[in-house]
């Protein structure tokens, strides 16, 4: 979860001419499968697509990503500065996991599925992780998702032509180790 403070502002109402003051909110932001499914609802269209998104809908997004909504100005996120934005794209680019992958087989994604918040819905169920995964960061999730997928899938056998070159190999490193010819 990200906390962001938005600092106080003063503006200008036209009707009473009088200024007036908003005061500094303090924010948790949260880039989830929750978030994702309520944009997703608004705009009927997948989240995670690589188009890109209108002004609009990345506000809307961020006012999705706010936890407790109801505690503030809808119009909120106009008050952000520079440093707020910056905070949210670190904050959603972030992996929130020490899992790494490195040499790890991808997950097959050549089948053309679009991700869409419902699909993520269904791998927690086939992969039986608990609906409360559906508030963890999105980057945490899919790491957890990608690790169930591999883990699932039954191991690969080496070629019998790779299981020799191991065995020489092993055995080049005994003699070396004892010093003998074999």
């Amino acid at each position: 979860m990200l906390r962001v403070i938005v600092d106080e502002a003063e503006f200008y109402n036209e009707q009473t001419e009088e200024f007036f003051t908003r005061p500094s909110v303090k924010l948790a932001i949260e880039h989830s499968l929750v978030s994702v499914s309520k944009w997703e609802s608004k705009y009927q269209k997948p989240f995670l697509s690589v188009s890109d998104k209108t002004k609009e809908e990345t506000f809307d997004y961020i006012r999705f990503m706010i936890v407790s909504p109801d505690d503030c100005d809808p119009d909120i996120i106009f008050r952000f500065d520079n440093s707020n934005y910056d905070a949210i794209n670190d904050y959603v680019a972030s992996s929130q996991s020490a899992t790494t992958f490195g040499d790890m087989p991808q997950q097959n994604t050549s089948r053309g599925e679009t991700i869409t918040s419902e699909l993520v819905y269904f791998w927690m169920i086939e992969f039986n992780i608990p609906f409360e995964c559906q508030h963890w960061h999105l980057n945490r999730l899919f790491s957890l998702i990608r690790i169930c997928n591999v883990k699932r899938q039954k191991p690969k056998r080496m070629p019998k032509h790779a299981i020799a070159q191991r065995y020489r190999e092993l055995n080049e490193r005994r003699k070396a180790e004892l010093g003998t010819k074999g």
